[in-house]
């Protein structure tokens, strides 16, 4: 059976399943196009290109906007949980099954069907995202049986300080900005709960207790201390730790109170970007695991509502995935033969260069699904010197105070890190060894969020971290998302020429081939 759904919406995507087999989840803000683009038909026609058939099933996720004078639905709309819709209908002359159920379930679905198969007779499925705060229990037969409301809006709330802080966000009529959590995030780890003062806790309860996020009322919080106080002012970098804490205090009582102790739990949505909330319920105890997908917030919700489509039709959810299931790399121009030169990839020769700060922009097989490069579509450098975290955000034209990532071998996880847990999606923090020197990539809390890399998960990246860790000891590079500010990932030759040209990278990596600038060109 082949399901192809669609989502949309921000963060439009089209995913296909076919004999429960991810074929391709496509995100259309990819190729470098703006973050969080709605879908678009080009999205739809790169998908149908590749696929040998017309889909038995189509299946559209459902979604709201808010209109000046009324609510405008698609699909099955937004919220809740009750059963898809089912039809038949023509699809290029073909009779196919129609297929629509909530926003809401494509989250639940998505994180039941990449999860890993487990005997447990419930299962705790959290989601938590712009919208949707809830708790779902669900049964052997993948059906939820149970849901337990938390919070509207946790996402929103959580972006909303950043807004609240930053004077360039509007008194009234905007809403918050899908970018701005990330940028919290970043910013707590420069904060501590314990300091804030009354003033802080009182705008932070605020908050937890707003009716509602949209249109964000800023301009009901001028009375406030983070009203336009900067986003790095010591109030909003103690706000927003704060707001981390009791954010998940507030789920995770609920969790401890109405959850079954024991049950694995999968978590879903924007949220489940957090590493430090991630990591938090991993260490909480009440749950037998912790599962999250590398495509956690929309850019999985395609595929989420695929996968709702699958076990609707069969009772069973699961499905057999990679998370290189984008596109491949297209070659539409070569590198000018007077400004760069190319040679085959020497992983031993790579290294060497690296380990001499040169910066390489790295490209592999087809792009990383969800929003986080995972060695496909990444920027790597050597990670000892914190001079690299500053020119890697100033080849990135973003905020200084953000962290780079790194990627890092298996065997040297407890070379590196006091903890040695495998993460090949990059979604848990742990804390760096001083020893280890890798100051690039340790944040101000000493914290990091590492992808770890086996050779039978990334075997290019693998290589070149085995040849580096033979030449400076251990095998750990930064490993930051090869993009344009502001947009999805490159996918061409013509806009990584561009971007290395104007950013001055001088090293480009496309499969097999190595491209050097010539100097003085």
């Amino acid at each position: 059976m082949l399901v192809v759904a669609l989502k949309p919406g921000h963060d439009g995507a089209v995913a296909a399943v076919d004999n429960r087999q991810l074929l391709y989840s496509l995100e259309s803000e990819k190729d470098s196009r703006p973050r969080y683009t709605p879908l678009l038909p080009t999205t739809i026609l790169d998908i149908a290109e590749r696929l040998d058939a017309i889909p038995d099933v189509v299946a559209l996720g459902g979604w709201s906007d808010l209109r000046p004078t009324r609510i405008s639905y698609t699909g099955a709309g937004y919220e809740g949980t009750q059963e898809p819709t089912v039809t038949t209908s023509r699809f290029f002359g073909k009779e196919v099954r129609f297929f629509t159920s909530t926003h809401e379930r494509s989250h639940i679905y998505m994180a039941l069907g990449m999860a890993p198969r487990d005997d447990s007779p419930v299962r705790t499925v959290l989601v938590w995202e712009g919208d949707v705060g809830a708790f779902y229990l669900v049964d052997s037969s993948q059906r939820i049986i149970h849901t337990v409301p938390v919070m509207t809006a946790p996402g929103a709330r959580y972006s909303f300080l950043f807004g609240l802080a930053d004077p360039t966000f509007p008194d009234s009529g905007g809403k918050p900005r899908l970018n701005d959590a990330g940028k919290l995030m970043a910013l707590a780890a420069f904060g501590d709960a314990c300091d804030a003062s009354p003033d802080i806790k009182h705008v932070v309860e605020r908050i937890l207790k707003q009716d509602s996020m949209y249109p964000a009322p800023k301009d009901e919080y001028r009375d406030s201390v983070l009203y336009n106080a900067g986003v790095e002012s010591d109030e909003c970098k103690t706000a927003a730790a704060l707001l981390t804490e009791r954010l998940f205090e507030t789920f995770a009582q609920v969790a401890r109170e109405h959850m079954p102790e024991g049950s694995p739990l999968y978590i879903s949505g924007g949220c489940g970007l957090n590493c430090d909330w991630n990591s938090q319920w991993a260490e909480l105890g009440h749950f037998s695991s912790v599962f999250v997908a590398p495509c956690t917030n929309d850019s999985g919700s395609a595929l989420g509502t695929a996968i709702d489509a699958l076990s609707t039709f069969t009772g069973d959810p699961h499905i057999d995935w990679s998370v290189y299931s984008g596109l491949d790399f297209v070659s539409d121009t070569r590198p000018d033969p007077a400004r760069w030169r190319s040679r085959p990839l020497d992983d031993g020769a790579l290294a060497g260069a690296l380990a001499t700060g040169r910066i390489v922009a790295w490209v592999q097989g087809r792009w990383e699904i969800g929003p986080r490069a995972l060695g496909n579509r990444s920027i790597l450098a050597e990670p000892f010197g914190a001079a690299t975290r500053d020119r890697l955000n100033t080849i990135k034209q973003r905020e200084d105070y953000r962290p780079i990532a790194p990627c890092a071998r298996v065997e040297d996880l407890g070379k590196a890190f006091h903890q040695d847990f495998e993460d090949p999606y990059m979604l848990y923090f742990r804390h760096v060894r001083e020893s280890s020197g890798l100051r690039a990539v340790t944040h101000v809390d000493g914290s990091t969020r590492v992808q770890t890399v086996r050779d039978s998960g990334n075997p290019q990246l693998h290589r070149l971290l085995s040849a580096f860790a033979a030449e400076r000891g251990i095998g750990v590079l930064c490993n930051t998302s090869l993009n344009f500010n502001g947009e999805g990932f490159i996918n061409r030759m013509s806009d990584l020429v561009l971007y290395c040209e104007s950013r001055g990278i001088q090293d480009m990596v496309v499969g097999d081939t190595w491209y050097q600038r010539i100097e003085g060109s």
